[in-house]
């Protein structure tokens, strides 16, 4: 097996630039697949840390009337939890109300939280702070799609627990930069409190935050995980990952093409060397070895050049990251400006373990026609 190793070298450096050439259109097709697969990875991670931070906590407990995805459930989806219940607990309630920014109608989400809370990310301290009869926090998204700015007053209309209209100018006190869509667009938060006097809706919560993993269960509510939570937002990154892989598996089927071709030339124009190893006593799984060992060298030799280049690239990536057009922010999930690629221990070892087995296969396809030739007519370089 070492002299195999031994020869193959040779034969490889021998061979000059035809060498690298294969070895250079291989390590781009390595550098290019740890890199889409660590930029994926980094938004998993960040879009999974945001969604935590800023939304979901330790996990939500729900009312059973509540579904997220029907605006129409927001009326009757709403409970009382005892005081007794409330342990561990950050209530929210939602409200289905409109503003009237510059004579425009904007419908929104009126929601409802308690200002001492400290689970998610949402400054709710500006609310306290505030001297606003009824102040209001709202993103970046919603302060550029309603044209408001921080002490900008605008109309708020809403319905009271009794479905009766009411309406009254609230203030703008702060507007928080996230990277969570929902909590942001068409989205006014402001004291519970006040949010309960507004409705006559004493004690009414549509949701909780949980401060714990899994609270007890209580009867007419639902609890939601974290990772239940995040399962939607898993699915289309693994969408994306998915779709991906297209464009490397294409880049690495056409390095592993010319190495196919690089074995059949050489199989073709070295005959007489073939039969002269099996001359002096190397058996054709031998030689087989030999030209399998040749073509997976090109995959050692597209690790080293990829290194080369690519553990400076990739390392300057992950430190200053990749920038994201404003337009993708838009798309409903959680997208930072900036995602930073993460190269994992199993993904670099998983994608090395990819492109090493894969040129050993194509190595060995056109490699097994040595076994059928005839030494003697290998030697004259007749064809069979």
């Amino acid at each position: 097996m070492i002299l195999a190793f031994q020869l193959a070298y040779r034969n490889l450096m021998g061979a000059g630039l035809r060498t690298w050439l294969n070895a250079a259109v291989l390590s781009f097709a390595f550098v290019i697949i740890l890199f889409f697969n660590g930029l994926i990875d980094g938004w998993n991670q960040q879009a999974k840390l945001d969604n935590i931070e800023w939304e979901y906590g330790n996990g939500q407990l729900i009312h059973e009337d509540y579904d997220l995805f029907d605006p129409f459930s927001v009326q009757d989806g709403h409970g009382v939890l005892p005081v007794s219940e409330q342990e561990n607990l950050v209530p929210i309630l939602v409200r289905q109300a409109s503003i009237y920014p510059e004579g425009r109608m904007l419908s929104i989400s009126l929601k409802g939280i308690a200002e001492e809370q400290e689970i998610v990310g949402l400054p709710t301290h500006l609310l306290t702070n505030s001297t606003a009869e009824i102040p209001v926090i709202i993103g970046k998204r919603m302060a550029s799609a309603a044209n408001l700015r921080v002490n900008d007053e605008v109309l708020l209309r809403w319905r009271d627990v009794n479905g009766t209209f009411d309406a009254q100018h609230v203030t703008i006190v702060g507007i928080f930069d996230s990277n969570v869509p929902t909590i942001d667009n068409g989205q006014f938060w402001i004291p519970i409190k006040k949010l309960w006097e507004m409705t006559d809706m004493e004690g009414h919560a549509t949701m909780f935050i949980s401060t714990v993993d899994q609270p007890k269960e209580i009867p007419g509510w639902n609890f939601r995980s974290q990772e239940d939570l995040l399962r939607e937002l898993t699915e289309i990154i693994e969408m994306k990952k998915a779709s991906s892989s297209i464009m490397y598996i294409l880049l690495l089927a056409i390095a592993l093409l010319a190495i196919f071709d690089t074995q059949v030339l050489s199989i073709f124009r070295r005959q007489k060397e073939i039969g002269t190893y099996i001359a002096l006593g190397m058996t054709r799984h031998q030689v087989v070895g030999l030209f399998t060992v040749e073509g997976s060298m090109y995959s050692i030799f597209a690790m080293i050049l990829g290194c080369a280049y690519g553990v400076p690239l990739l390392i300057y990536l992950a430190a200053t990251g990749i920038g994201i057009p404003e337009a993708s922010q838009e798309m409903g999930v959680s997208i930072a400006d900036r995602i930073y690629p993460v190269y994992g221990f199993a993904l670099i070892l998983g994608t090395i373990a990819l492109v090493v087995i894969s040129a050993t296969i194509v190595s060995y396809l056109p490699a097994r026609k040595i076994a059928k030739m005839d030494p003697v007519n290998a030697i004259k370089g007749k064809l069979q």
